[in-house]
């Protein structure tokens, strides 16, 4: 039974966060070959079910055939399908470039920028710097050349990764000047350390130096990473917890910005927050004004209240289901905020176009098209 697509009523509509599943092969055909050896790749165990490989090591946590289920958008409560291949409960658009575009614009959607599936799981076990920069040379490759022949519609947006900080402004340099309009993160850093510590101040640079956005996206967290509040064996299974708290990494990575006075010293950088909702950061901009000006506030480096520093610096984007987003627009500002899919993976609903424009009903015109898409695209410089 063919996916019946939704085209969005209003004009201009953008994606600001959107997936794909990669090519499975991806780090084989890309990765250069001194580390070829140790790909991550697919592989069947003794059942038959799929297991990534990482590092040259079988993963301890992907496995069980867990692959199937990652495109599974709108599929969540019907699993039958748990142990099919990777891909093989795929919708329309998730794979194939030339699929994605048909896609958009049978969505009535002016670009998607998109991000992947396969890389937000391998960083939770790796822990070789050098491969981890090599994963991410190869699938910046790889996303710039999916996005190719869209003309300017599919978006590409390099991954990165923290655990060698100079690496990664290179390679942030390379994959901008390869096509990808900006780059993001992982919410936890390998080496341990707050996503805006000094030592990562390379890469802030380096991203100021070119005027792309550095973005901050969820992924499959270890478990070293998760707040200790509970003992991990109480925790284990327990999916619908864990996916709803993971958005505080990403409120803990915002947060550690203006700890280490990172706006300050790079006046012109400019923060994403993504796949972590936006209805919160009203009153986390109120509580981080309200620190500051305590005694507490004196012991920062910044000259001016933490929500100045957003207004000028930061951007989040927001789920189309958010019933408190118009309010959060004329709160905070309708400069600030996109929409994003999450297409196709299975913790979102597939109708996102009808959430999205019942969220748009509710803005004024100027504010309903910046939101759309506006915003987003002059953010990368895509406008």
């Amino acid at each position: 039974m063919s996916e019946e697509i939704r085209a969005l009523k209003f004009d201009g509509g953008v994606d600001a966060d959107g997936h794909i599943l990669e090519d499975k092969n991806l780090w084989e055909n890309y990765l250069e070959a001194k580390y070829q050896p140790k790909a991550l790749r697919l592989r069947r165990d003794r059942a038959g079910l799929e297991y990534m490989e990482i590092e040259g090591r079988p993963s301890r946590f992907l496995n069980g055939g867990m692959f199937a289920g990652l495109s599974a958008m709108g599929n969540t409560r019907n699993m039958e399908r748990a142990t099919a291949d990777y891909g093989g409960m795929a919708p329309f658009g998730a794979m194939d470039p030339a699929e994605r575009l048909r896609r958009i614009e049978q969505e009535n959607l002016r670009a998607a920028f998109l991000y992947p599936t396969l890389s937000l799981l391998y960083e939770v076990e790796t822990t070789d710097p050098e491969m981890a920069q090599a994963y991410t040379r190869a699938y910046n490759r790889y996303i710039v050349d999916f996005c190719k022949g869209s003309r300017g519609k599919l978006l590409p947006v390099a991954h990165l990764s923290l655990g060698d900080p100079e690496a990664a402004a290179k390679e942030l340099e390379r994959a901008v000047k390869d096509g990808c309009k900006g780059a993001w993160v992982c919410q936890f850093v390998m080496t341990r350390k707050p996503h805006a510590h000094p030592d990562h101040d390379v890469v802030f640079a380096k991203a100021q130096e070119l005027g792309v956005p550095f973005g901050i996206h969820p992924s499959l967290e270890p478990v070293w990473a998760m707040s200790g509040r509970y003992d991990w064996n109480y925790l284990r299974g327990q999916f619908f917890f864990n996916n709803v708290v993971a958005a505080d990494s990403i409120r803990h990575a915002f947060t550690s910005f203006y700890q280490y006075g990172t706006f300050e010293k790079f006046p012109r950088l400019k923060l994403v927050l993504l796949e972590a909702g936006a209805s919160w950061i009203a009153y986390w901009l109120d509580r981080l004004d309200a620190v500051f000006h305590s005694g507490i506030g004196r012991t920062i480096a910044l000259k001016e209240k933490p929500s100045f520093y957003f207004d000028r610096q930061v951007w989040i984007s927001a789920d189309p289901d958010e019933r408190a987003l118009p309010a959060m627009v004329d709160l905070v500002g309708a400069d600030k905020f996109f929409w994003a899919s999450d297409f196709p993976h299975p913790d979102h609903a597939g109708n996102y176009i009808e959430e999205v424009e019942e969220m748009a009903e509710k803005l004024e015109a100027s504010a309903r098209r910046k939101v759309l898409g506006d915003n987003v695209m002059k953010l990368y410089g895509c406008a």
